[in-house]
């Protein structure tokens, strides 16, 4: 292969595989930074500086607030700089305060009230959920959505549902008394609940039965070939006994369908990370940027909705790892924060720097570790 043979293949492959990493992990970082933006500046903080990215600054320009807009050359992340927050830990350095004006701490982050600082760090998930709810409406309400009646088709031989007496033909029309509107409801309801016994309401031919199945996980795999284990009852849908179509939503039901997606995937992704600790989910579905970047080229065949679709569901993994109380993360700031408001005066700027230390280790334990199954899963 030639010198123009190898420059093709290196350009098809960043167009492939890089350009729809990279879009995702732009829009879920810009969202995310957005967010502890706006509440900040509402609050009165001042901002140094918007980042997307890391490292040598590639372009940048400065608003009339004197932030820095930038962009920077190692795209896996972003921060938003606030003044008087130059401390890697986000430690207040009480001697840098104390130089400051009255004018500089009226402005500075570490000087605002616990509740600006508070709702200045959360506003990062929150708009991590936000954007997740309104992707998800906005290419339901752009596409529609593919429904199909909840009746059963076949039950697979020595599947729970089997066991628990379903037949073909049973209309499933609840779920622990919640109401099953189409066969996707079923799945999605099932789905996080392995192990855990699930009363159904059936309509057998205007006959009402009511059955106890309890879903088992199981190890399926995607169009890509991707293998994900997800808890299921043993029931097949068809077209013909379903009927299967497309249904239009407009702009209300598609911002509730929003709301009721995010949902879903904050309930999957809590109970994945409740399973690990618990030993029922294997740890080898966790992934890094190798993954994210695979599924990203494969889910960008099948067009921009499905992409901005997959935007969402890592925007919500994103907003829900932030919020995980671990120092260094939002969620361990959040931590430190309420104990303040109950304490009355800040922790102490040792115990602050400890907890900074081990949640670095924390963090870049779990990075080297999704790092490591993203080149297992390449073997």
């Amino acid at each position: 292969m030639g010198l123009e043979g190898w420059w093709t293949t290196i350009w098809d492959t960043a167009l492939i595989r890089v350009v729809p990493f990279l879009f995702v992990l732009t829009v879920i970082v810009f969202f995310h930074e957005l967010g502890h933006y706006l509440v900040g500046r509402w609050s009165g903080i001042r901002i140094l500086a918007f980042s997307v990215g890391f490292g040598p600054e590639l372009i940048g320009f400065n608003d009339r607030h004197g932030t820095r807009w930038k962009l920077c050359a190692i795209p896996l992340g972003g921060y938003v700089k606030f003044f008087g927050d130059e401390n890697a830990a986000s430690v207040p350095d009480r001697a840098a305060i104390g130089r400051m004006s009255v004018e500089e701490r009226g402005g500075a982050f570490h000087t605002a009230g616990v509740g600006r600082r508070a709702a200045t760090v959360a506003a990062g998930p929150i708009a991590n959920f936000i954007l997740a709810i309104a992707i998800f409406a906005l290419t339901a309400f752009s596409t529609g959505i593919v429904v199909g009646d909840p009746v059963v088709s076949e039950v697979r031989p020595g599947s729970p549902a089997h066991a628990a007496g379903l037949q073909p033909g049973d209309r499933i029309v609840r779920a622990d008394g919640e109401t099953i509107e189409y066969f996707g409801d079923l799945q999605r309801y099932v789905s996080t609940r392995a192990g855990v016994p699930v009363q159904l309401g059936i309509d057998r031919g205007g006959q009402a039965v009511t059955l106890t199945v309890t879903p088992q996980e199981q190890a399926q795999t995607d169009g890509f070939g991707n293998e994900f284990k997800t808890a299921v009852i043993g029931v097949v849908a068809n077209a013909e006994q379903s009927g299967f179509r497309t249904r239009e939503l407009g702009p209300v039901e598609a911002l509730k369908y929003g709301v009721s997606q995010t949902w879903f995937v904050t309930e999957q992704t809590v109970s994945f990370i409740g399973g690990i600790f618990r030993g029922s989910q294997s740890s080898d579905q966790i992934g890094g940027p190798i993954r994210i970047a695979q599924v990203s080229s494969q889910v960008a065949t099948l067009g921009i909705a499905p992409l901005l679709n997959l935007a969402a569901l890592l925007s919500v993994s994103i907003g829900l790892l932030n919020l995980l109380p671990i120092p260094m993360l939002d969620g361990g700031h959040l931590m430190f924060y309420a104990a303040e408001a109950v304490r009355g005066r800040p922790l102490s700027e040792r115990v602050q720097e400890f907890g900074f230390r081990i949640g670095l280790a924390l963090v870049l334990m779990l990075m080297v570790f999704a790092f490591w199954n993203d080149l297992s899963s390449l073997g």
